[in-house]
């Protein structure tokens, strides 16, 4: 199965998830091309390589208006605040009034917000007209006309959907009175629509992301001094696994957290998966750790054959263990439940010495089986045993590939259990075939066994 997986050790920004996508794609540059193509209004997206912590990676540059991005100092009073981890400015979006207005002018000429998921700054320019807001409806409008598939406007006006809700619910303002920035809806809308393109070229089967770090401490903002994650993010994060980690600031912003929540099925380790291409997306200020989003692309391989060093196939499946502990229970009933679970189809049952509470020397039962038989043998533990309770655990297990072969001897056709991988291979007599030989022909076990590895290694040598 095609899978994409998003490692988020570094939170998640709208540009950092493009940066990433884009070093997946075959022709880099051909994708950003395609983005400018699409004539955002007044966007323009350039594709930088930086190092972090010596790791090389894509930084997606956008510039609205012709202006590049400029870190400038942000007094706590206007309405947004510092995205410590990505050296961003953090937009709070405000109902149905002007807001990020610092007028330096008599008319109109002001700071305006530059909203860069992953990267936003302030810009501070100066312009002879008013500063626009653009409604939800008017991000519709936009992306409803951009030259891209139906299903990209539609991934992407539900991904904007998502931060317009979060900031509807964290003013308490309804959907429609929402009105953001219209340098920074513009910033947003070219992170969104370009993941959402993205994910539609590489067409995996499967997303899924590992936890968010999401960063702690607080954040200052024209309404005070806030937690992190600020209130929207932490809203469109309901549902998500996240974490606050060791690194004070804010990683995860709206638009990273909306992307990942409409994007990914499940979120988690890494499956096994045999990959294709990794790709990084770089944000710009620099830690200890690598300050980048991996995305990686492959083919999951879980519950599947898989090649393994060698090339040769291997089997991999998923299974579970069913536990649990007997203080007061005979080794007749034991060896009873044993028998009992082996015939009904455990992949094995066996026993461990433990010691319980009261020193009390008692016995571990495990029950191996697959995972469609779980009510099945959870019943039959529970019935036939003493115990109140049963655990269980989540296994991976992996083998060899194996076959039953027929070779002729002395003594007629014996059964050899073969398997191979990894570089390896065994194999071994049917302990039956060689047991009923024993007998038949009033000889020891050891001898039977000794003439049929001789066959074996004659065939070997063939």
């Amino acid at each position: 199965m095609k899978t994409l997986y998003l490692e988020c050790n570094m939170g998640a920004a709208g540009d950092m998830l493009m940066a990433a996508l884009t070093e997946l794609m075959p022709d880099p540059d051909a994708f950003v091309q395609q983005l400018n193509d699409l004539q955002i209004p007044q966007v323009k997206i350039k594709r930088t390589t930086i190092a972090k912590c010596g790791i090389m990676g894509t930084h997606m540059e956008v510039t609205v208006n012709g202006e590049e991005e400029k870190s400038v100092d942000v007094p706590l009073h206007m309405h947004e605040h510092h995205h410590e981890d990505h050296d961003h400015i953090h937009e709070h979006h405000h109902a149905g009034h002007d807001h990020v207005h610092e007028h330096h002018h008599e008319e109109h000429d002001h700071v305006h917000e530059h909203h860069h998921d992953g990267h936003d700054h302030v810009h501070e320019h100066t312009h002879g007209h008013s500063h626009h807001h653009t409604s939800m409806k008017d991000i519709e409008h936009i992306i409803g006309h951009l030259n891209v598939p139906e299903k990209v406007k539609e991934d992407a006006i539900a991904v904007y959907k998502l931060i317009a809700d979060a900031e509807s619910h964290a003013h308490g303002c309804p959907v429609e009175e929402i009105h953001f920035h219209e340098v920074g809806a513009m910033d947003a809308v070219a992170d969104i629509v370009g993941v959402c393109l993205a994910v539609y070229k590489l067409a995996p089967e499967q997303i899924i992301a590992s936890p968010v770090h999401v960063g702690y401490g607080q954040i200052h903002c024209a309404h005070g001094i806030l937690p992190i994650p600020a209130p929207a993010t932490a809203h469109i994060l309901q549902g998500i696994p996240i974490y606050g980690g060791r690194i004070e600031g804010e990683l995860c912003t709206p638009t990273g957290a909306a992307l990942l929540k409409h994007f990914a099925q499940s979120f988690g380790q890494m499956p096994m998966m045999s990959v294709e291409k990794t790709g990084y997306g770089m944000g710009m200020k620099d830690f200890t750790d690598a300050n980048c989003l991996r995305a990686i692309i492959g083919e999951s391989i879980e519950e599947q054959e898989y090649t393994g060093c060698h090339g040769e196939p291997q089997e991999m499946d998923s299974i579970i263990e069913l536990c649990c502990n007997l203080d007061d229970m005979t080794p007749e009933k034991i060896g009873f439940v044993t028998e009992l679970l082996m015939k009904e189809g455990a992949f094995d049952v066996y026993t461990t010495n433990i010691q319980m509470k009261k020193n009390r020397p008692a016995i571990m039962l495990t029950c191996m089986c697959a995972k469609e038989d779980r009510e099945k043998f959870l019943t039959l533990i529970l019935k036939h045993t003493t115990t109140l309770g049963v655990r269980e655990y989540n296994c991976k297990r992996y083998g060899l590939k194996r076959e039953i072969k027929e070779i002729e001897t002395i003594y007629g056709t014996v059964h050899v259990k073969a398997a191979s991988g990894y570089g390896i291979v065994k194999e071994k007599p049917e302990y039956e075939d060689m047991a009923r030989i024993a007998k038949e022909k009033n000889i020891s076990l050891s001898e039977v066994e000794k003439e049929i590895y001789k066959k074996l290694s004659e065939n070997k040598a063939r």
